[in-house]
């Protein structure tokens, strides 16, 4: 019968064929349709973990099985061996030995997922899991009871949690809070990056004496709250800190990318650098974000990512361009620091302590083990042994025997022109970015910690530029600051209550409420894609290793990173 209207009816022929034809063109569009399903992470956990847990990802898209579909932790795709189970909305995998901080992927024939974030438990705080007793931290002892900046201490009590987490251990400061807007009792937090804390138990906390703290009270803060305060003095064997002159200063960051080219699915992740917490800058706050950002801090950067997918077959790469921009406003508290040491009451460092051996090495931008660099400080400091006494000798060397450049330098110039060229006059010269970096240098390699900071300098009408400045460590005492540039008669435009009649000596010391920093010391950021590009930018508002990373393959675009905008200053 099929047969016979078949050839006998032309019409019964076409609408057959229309049917057979819809059929084909419905099968397309459904597959087509399930393979340009990308998958889809919602959520990890845990997203804080350690080599040896159970990593369950949530989402969709990534496939019944796995075949040839693999989870990428960090860079690195996890070996057939690490699976636990592969369904369409759930993995189980096992997270391998050395892992790293790092983006977590689900890769399939269909693409890539956006990323989530991962962070090694060893590597970072974690918060405390919730105890079964809820109640207020309490200090019953602190042990001693009076220490010098940089001493240990023993915080005795209870109720402090097994783990630090994002609890922390306040001190009194002897600082004017009208700036950072605190309560009329100032204080400071011991810092992690200087590490403070040595131990964390839920009834023992051993932590140092922070710089900038002052005699007064410690204050232990968990998430529950804060514990009652404790009396505690701070010696001052060595000399006084006073911070004073608070100002509070409005800054805008904003990156540009455009011009985005490419044939593949790519990623693009900015890290932003976030201006940093220390005595002297005591409150940092992220008000407003253009865009939300992956991570709003980590390694003292804020994270943003741009996602492409594949160009479709037919387009070109331009169909693809697309232009992104970010910008981030911060408030942040600054603070002028004046020091008065006696220099004979200054020891030797304790240089056991991991703070000493971190910031008296050399690293990627401090080059202190460099022969010419320890061959000039021995030169420079003769027979003097006392450390803060080395470090004038230093900062007196460059002051008279260096030549400052009101301009910044070719990025491909090397600090170390300072000591082993010379200009017309006899004298080498350089940039404030060249006189931290080797005043650095030449301090660790006498063995004397030292930090180059990198920021922004103020005018008082508002304005700004990239600037470079320094800290060096005394013990007993904390940190020193240093400013050879200014020190030299560098142009910027003061407020009247930091006015200073003689700046080379002021600026050994001392220094102003004009200074905004975004680093102190190198920030090593770790790539997160094994074979992913990166883009370092030199010279500029802070030091750090990764500004820009794209993800494997050909990308093509351009980004522009303004420098620091000062948009308000009270």
């Amino acid at each position: 019968m099929f047969s016979l209207l078949f050839r006998k009816y032309p019409l019964f022929r076409t609408v057959l064929y229309a049917l057979v034809i819809a059929a084909a063109l419905g099968i397309v569009s459904v597959v087509t349709k399930q393979v340009k399903k990308s998958p889809s992470i919602e959520d990890i956990n845990p997203a804080v973990g350690s080599a040896g847990d159970t990593m369950t990802i949530k989402g969709s898209n990534f496939g019944s099985v796995r075949d040839n579909s693999y989870v990428e932790l960090s860079g690195r795709r996890i070996t057939a061996s690490g699976y636990v189970d592969w369904s369409e909305n759930e993995i189980k995998i096992i997270i391998p030995s050395n892992v790293q901080d790092g983006l977590v992927n689900v890769v399939t024939s269909s693409g890539k997922s956006k990323p989530a974030f991962f962070a090694n438990e060893a590597g970072i705080p974690v918060e405390a899991p919730l105890d079964t007793i809820s109640s207020l931290p309490v200090i019953s002892s602190i042990s001693p009871s009076s220490a010098s900046v940089g001493e240990s201490i023993v915080v005795t009590g209870m109720n402090f949690g097994s783990v630090r987490g994002n609890s922390f251990v306040l001190f009194s400061a002897n600082r004017e809070d009208a700036a950072s807007g605190e309560d009329d009792s100032p204080s400071v937090a011991a810092n992690e990056d200087e590490f403070d804390y040595e131990s964390w138990s839920d009834t023992e906390i051993r932590v140092r004496v922070p710089d900038g703290a002052a005699s007064g009270t410690v204050t232990v803060k968990t998430d529950k709250g804060g514990s009652g305060m404790k009396k505690f003095d701070v010696k001052t064997p060595v000399g006084t800190k006073k911070y004073s002159h608070g100002k509070t200063y409005a800054i805008r960051l904003n990156e540009d990318v455009d011009s985005i080219a490419s044939k593949n699915a790519f990623s693009i992740t900015l890290r932003v650098p976030r201006p940093i917490v220390s005595s002297f800058q005591p409150s940092v706050e992220l008000y407003e974000c253009s865009s939300e950002p992956l991570v709003a801090n980590f390694n003292n950067t804020l994270i943003h990512q741009i996602e492409l997918q594949k160009v479709e077959k037919g387009k070109s790469e331009a169909d693809s361009s697309k232009k992104f921009k970010f910008s981030q406003d911060f408030v942040v508290a600054s603070y002028s620091v004046e020091t008065k040491i006696n220099s004979r009451s200054v020891k030797d460092y304790d240089k056991n302590r991991v703070m000493f051996k971190k910031f008296s090495s050399p690293d990627s931008l401090v080059q202190s083990g460099d022969p010419e660099i320890v061959e000039f400080a021995k030169r420079v400091v003769g027979k003097e042994k006392n450390r803060y006494q080395q470090a004038k000798l230093v900062y007196d060397y460059f002051v008279a025997n260096c030549t400052l450049l009101n301009y910044q330098r070719e990025s491909t110039s090397s600090p170390k022109d300072l000591i082993l060229s010379s200009n017309s006059d006899g004298k080498s010269a350089g940039d404030a970015y060249d006189f931290s970096v080797v005043y650095a240098s030449v301090l660790r390699a006498l063995q004397i910690p030292c930090v180059p900071v990198a920021g922004i300098l103020v005018n008082a009408d508002s304005s700004s530029k990239n600037h470079w400045w320094n800290e060096f460590y005394i013990e007993g005492f904390g940190w020193v600051p240093v400013d050879i540039a200014l020190g030299k008669g560098l142009e910027f435009e003061p407020f009247r209550e930091c006015a200073v009649d003689d700046a080379e000596s002021y600026y050994f010391g001392n220094i102003d409420n004009q200074h905004v920093a975004f680093s102190r010391g190198w920030n090593e950021i770790r790539q997160s894609l094994v074979n992913g590009k990166t883009v370092y930018r030199p010279k500029t508002f802070a030091f750090q290793s990764i500004w820009e990373e794209t993800s494997e393959g050909s990308v093509n675009y351009s980004s522009l990173w303004n420098n620091p905008i000062v948009t308000g200053i009270y």
